[in-house]
């Protein structure tokens, strides 16, 4: 590997990540600040479109959950000039608000292709793939105990990652 593609793997690796972060902490001006304006999300029959339209579909499909967690693993890249495909692991945990509240657990994988335009790499598709998943009831009462003695995160700006100012400027 040569040193560019090192710190193309390390640009494409930051794009995946700031899309988990912009996911999990509702921070829509990050999501949609890591997509081409001609790109395309492909969120299989629930969702297929536009960066601006995904953005504006996000919010309806998360209201209902008040966690979510996107952990990704086993990225792998593979890179052609200003053309790269990853494919990358992921554990999608989701936890509804509403009674009686459930836990959501997604074993899937995003399809990604990026482009580098001006320097900069963006996603160009993203297509996700479910490859398992389960649902079971919150257990408030391990829920509180795990919880007891942390500050707990939040979906909003209330989370304790907004009070770090880089972390906060992420979409900028």
């Amino acid at each position: 590997m040569n040193a560019q593609e090192a710190i193309d793997r390390l640009a494409l690796t930051d794009l995946v990540m700031r899309y988990c972060r912009g996911i999990d902490r509702r921070d829509f001006d990050l999501v949609r600040s890591l997509y081409w304006d001609d790109a395309v999300d492909d969120h299989g029959e629930m969702f297929c479109g536009s960066p601006d339209e995904y953005v504006a579909w996000l919010p309806t499909v998360l209201e209902p959950l008040d966690c979510t967690v996107h952990a990704i693993s086993n990225s792998f890249f593979v890179i052609d000039g200003d053309i790269a495909e990853g494919e990358h692991y992921s554990v999608n945990f989701h936890r509804t608000r509403a009674e009686p509240r459930q836990e959501i657990i997604i074993h899937g994988r995003y399809l990604d292709r990026y482009e580098r335009r001006d320097g900069v790499w963006k996603f160009a598709r993203r297509k996700i793939v479910f490859d398992h998943g389960y649902v079971h009831p919150v257990k408030e009462e391990g829920l509180a105990q795990a919880g007891a003695d942390a500050p707990h995160g939040s979906d909003d700006r209330n989370d304790p990652s907004w009070s770090f100012p880089l972390l906060a400027g992420a979409a900028k």
